[in-house]
């Protein structure tokens, strides 16, 4: 009966290990920072064929969302600032059909399936969908807002959908 109950409290202890082991490991935060910035979703304007977000919201939120429509197509976007500069970037992840992606650190999270890019190029680090880097976006500062062609961000769009940057 005592040789049960070690045997017990030693399989106990073991599973212990192994489930701090496994919850550890799937941590999604990274980047050296322990942070993981989550999106906020954010209004953008359609002003003929160009597309502008708020920088200030961008700046509060660290990690803004955007939906843009053009021609009957849904595409979403994602803009955050890493260092001094702002990151405009597709905001999809094909295989697993995301489209949400937090900030940790230097790294872009999937927040689907966990797959990382880095965020000052949009290439992919680790994962199921690391062959669809996050393609950017041009855009110039007028006043407040960050502003995009709309033709720009459909060619970032697209090119994100596909497996590697053309």
């Amino acid at each position: 009966m005592k040789h049960r109950t070690l045997a017990f409290a030693a399989v106990s202890l073991v599973l212990v290990a192994l489930v701090a082991f496994l919850a550890a490991g799937c941590s999604r935060s990274s980047g050296g920072t322990g942070v993981e910035i989550k999106p906020t979703w954010v209004t953008a304007q359609v002003d003929g064929e160009q597309v502008s977000v708020s920088r200030s919201e961008i700046d509060d939120a660290q990690m803004a969302h955007f939906r843009v429509e053009d021609q009957g197509k849904k595409m979403v976007f994602m803009a955050y600032r890493l260092g001094e500069e702002i990151q405009l970037r597709a905001s999809i992840c094909p295989p697993c059909r995301s489209e949400s992606f937090s900030l940790a650190g230097d790294v872009l999270v999937c927040n689907a399936c966990g797959t990382r890019f880095q965020a000052a190029t949009g290439d992919g680090i680790s994962g199921a969908c690391k062959n669809y880097p996050k393609a950017g976006a041009a855009y110039t500062v007028v006043g407040d807002r960050l502003a995009a062609g709309i033709g720009d961000l459909v060619t970032a769009y697209e090119n994100t959908r596909v497996a590697g940057l053309p």
